[in-house]
């Protein structure tokens, strides 16, 4: 069965537009706590990103999960990865974030976790869908669901953050640039690196509910690029707004993305006879990354884009480590989805190993060029299949002569097709990515 309100990384959309809704969620708080009482007594973990919207649908879907029986339990903004974590710890049969991730103030969408700290499964976001189509009951007054918040939640996270690296770490002497993105890890970011030993310049840290990604965080490097040369400092690290995404800046201010983190992470493991099988990328992930892992003998394999497909492609192999060049990666010998503070650890972690600086480290790895560029859509075309479009990209495929590749999809987020083109010469990956997208803007007018 299709799903109507569930895609790729939840419910997501425009604030006060079906379903972003106020309504929409109390009926989404009563239907998911339905759902997951039919798994056995219920309780629930609700936290957020610090968009304005945060309030208005918390209260929201609190009064659905109470209506429905549920009791619920207030985290307050943190990361989303801090809420699968705290989801476990606190042994509650779900998680719920609501967050956008790296989208503007103006969207927002709702995350949900099982117990064990992973996405849903299938068949139950199939039951809280067929619960929404159904008429809206309230359980007897005694049964009604108890609300609490959870006050030391943040400490938590920040022990579990630490607990990746050895008891042993220290970052002493490492002069660090953190962007939060006016976002979740405003201040738990800050203070699990400076309880590591690290000396923090922390950028993007004063949300006001309007500037969540607002010019800053991972989505946009440029003061963290700027701000990292200007300190002197050893590296930047960049957040999205939930947290769960991360990329970096080595010293000399140059951008360094999850591919090359991914790579960082992976060789090292290798190094330490810790890896386990080989890694996940996705069909976005650069060409260079899977031919440095070839030259290490570490197997690669790609997924569809989207943390969902990694993790499922982890799963299936019994593997550890996968991700996006986006920034997002998961290290499973830690947690169970990505964590963008516990990936940007053990890049440190590896740095500190090799006495090697960000710069230095990522030698190895010699990324193809690759131009991405976005076309915004309505709805209505399908403009990924539609024969103009699939004929320009065999056009373009075939004048590449086999050393380069093509790749257009939509974005499981935001109403966008991503038009990819990765190859041996930067100009002629550009003037073939700007000819796609000027045949699917054509094709969606």
């Amino acid at each position: 069965m299709s799903k109507k309100y569930f895609g790729t990384d939840g419910i997501r959309g425009r604030v006060g537009e079906y379903p972003i809704t106020p309504d929409f969620m109390l009926k989404l708080g009563w239907a998911a706590g339905m759902a997951f009482r039919k798994q056995g007594t219920c309780r629930v973990l609700i936290g957020k990103d610090t968009r304005i919207s945060g309030y208005m649908f918390e209260s929201a879907l609190e009064a659905g999960l109470s209506a429905a029986g549920a009791d619920v339990m207030l985290l307050g903004p943190m990361p989303t990865p801090a809420i699968a974590y705290l989801t476990r710890t606190f042994h509650a049969e779900a998680g719920i974030v609501i967050s956008a991730s790296h989208n503007p103030h103006d969207d927002n969408g709702i995350k949900f976790f099982s117990g064990q700290g992973t996405k849903l499964p299938d068949e139950l976001e199939l039951m809280i869908e067929e619960l929404l189509d159904a008429p809206m009951t309230v359980v007897e007054s005694a049964k009604l669901g108890k609300v609490s918040r959870i006050n030391d939640a943040a400490g938590r996270y920040i022990e579990f953050c630490k607990s990746s690296v050895p008891t042993s770490t220290d970052f002493a002497g490492l002069k660090l640039v953190v962007d939060c993105a006016h976002g979740a890890a405003y201040k738990i970011a800050p203070s699990v690196f400076r309880e590591l030993g690290a000396q923090v310049t922390v950028l993007s840290a004063q949300p006001n509910g309007l500037n969540i990604n607002d010019d800053c965080g991972s989505t946009h490097m440029g003061a963290l690029q700027a701000a990292v040369v200007a300190h002197e400092a050893d590296l930047g690290i960049g957040f999205d707004g939930d947290a769960d995404r991360v990329l970096m800046v080595d010293h000399t201010g140059a951008l360094v993305d999850g591919d090359e983190l991914l790579y960082i992470i992976a060789r090292d493991l290798q190094e330490q006879g810790k890896l386990q099988g080989g890694v996940v990328g996705t069909l976005m992930s650069n060409l260079g990354l899977e031919l440095a892992l070839a030259e290490l003998k570490i197997p690669f394999v790609r997924a569809n884009v989207g943390d969902r497909y990694v993790i499922s492609e982890l799963l299936e192999r019994n593997w550890q480590i996968g991700g996006e060049n986006s920034g997002h990666i998961v290290c499973f010998q830690h947690t169970t989805t990505g964590d963008a503070i516990i990936a940007a650890l053990q890049v440190l972690l590896a740095l500190k190993r090799w006495g090697k600086s960000l710069a230095a480290a990522r030698q190895g790895l010699r990324k193809c060029p690759q131009v991405l560029v976005n076309v915004r859509f309505a709805g209505g075309v399908d403009p990924v299949s539609h024969p103009a479009v699939t004929d320009a990209c065999a056009r373009v495929t075939e004048r590449m002569g086999g050393r380069g590749r093509v790749l257009l999809r939509k974005s499981g987020t935001e109403p966008l097709v991503r038009v990819m083109v990765e190859g041996d010469d930067e100009a002629q990956v550009r003037s073939y990515a700007d000819e796609l997208a000027r045949v699917v803007t054509e094709v969606c007018a």
